[in-house]
């Protein structure tokens, strides 16, 4: 069984209230959660929010709604405690293992497609799955807001930094992504629900701390991470300024 979960908290530094802002005459929640609905390999999708303002226009929109505390410090946590909510209803009645995919609430176009990827991975054997995109360029390759993956050959992650690794002697720095086949993340997540009740209580590792990026200190603990090529990109509201980006984006997709 894949459950597809939805983070959606309120409070926000940048933009708060978020989830409601509206995208094209509907709050960004529902947008999501109509994406997520097309996926074919999801079995149910939860919205996981700490708000009752969400929670009412989900249900609204006929949508699902995990009520989770507000003190969670990131989406994998906020994930684990509404796949224990469910878990503890009796209401996952299909064979585990189980897994969760962590959709993020603030893509209100992400393709269907992009979802069903990264499910069709979740196999039983996979602890963790995530996705790339090749690096085609010198600006994404060397900016600090693209995360970039370190593979081994069976697809699996070893490391993922904000800088570019491996590093090129004796190439310029602007030509190293014409040698080697970079990967950028896409943070689209899979959990198997084992797995996921084990990370969310990790406490800060040293490699996330240094890096601020939350899948090093699964890698640090020992679990393993899959990594799943997709080809679709989709635009995320971050502020009140990328609305008009993301509905660009989805007409010319």
């Amino acid at each position: 069984m894949i459950i597809g979960i939805i983070p959606a908290r309120y409070g926000s530094t940048r933009f708060p209230g978020k989830p409601l802002a509206d995208i094209g005459g509907k709050p960004m929640i529902v947008r999501v959660l109509e994406q997520a609905w097309q996926a074919q390999l999801l079995d149910r999708v939860v919205v996981a929010t700490d708000d009752e303002r969400i929670a009412e226009v989900v249900r609204q929109a006929g949508g699902e709604v995990a009520m989770t505390h507000s003190d969670h410090v990131n989406g994998t946590q906020r994930c684990q405690e509404a796949y224990a909510q469910l878990a503890g209803t009796g209401s996952l009645s299909a064979p585990g293992p189980h897994y969760v995919v962590n959709i993020q609430g603030d893509e209100p176009f992400i393709n269907p497609a992009q979802i069903d990827e990264l499910a069709a991975v979740l196999d039983g054997s996979v602890e963790l799955a995530t996705q790339m995109s090749p690096v085609e360029s010198a600006e994404i390759l060397h900016s600090t807001g693209e995360v970039k993956i370190v593979l081994n050959a069976k697809q699996e992650a070893l490391y993922f930094s904000r800088q570019p690794i491996p590093f090129f002697r004796d190439v310029d720095p602007a030509r190293w992504h014409e040698h080697h086949p970079y990967q950028r993340h896409v943070g689209l997540y899979g959990y198997r629900a084992d797995i996921l009740e084990k990370i969310a209580a990790l406490p800060i590792m040293p490699l996330q701390q240094a890096e601020s990026l939350e899948q090093l200190a699964w890698l640090e603990a020992g679990y393993c991470i899959k990594l799943v090529t997709t080809v679709h990109q989709s635009q995320a509201v971050d502020d009140p300024s990328d609305i008009d980006r993301a509905l660009q984006s989805s007409r010319q997709g």
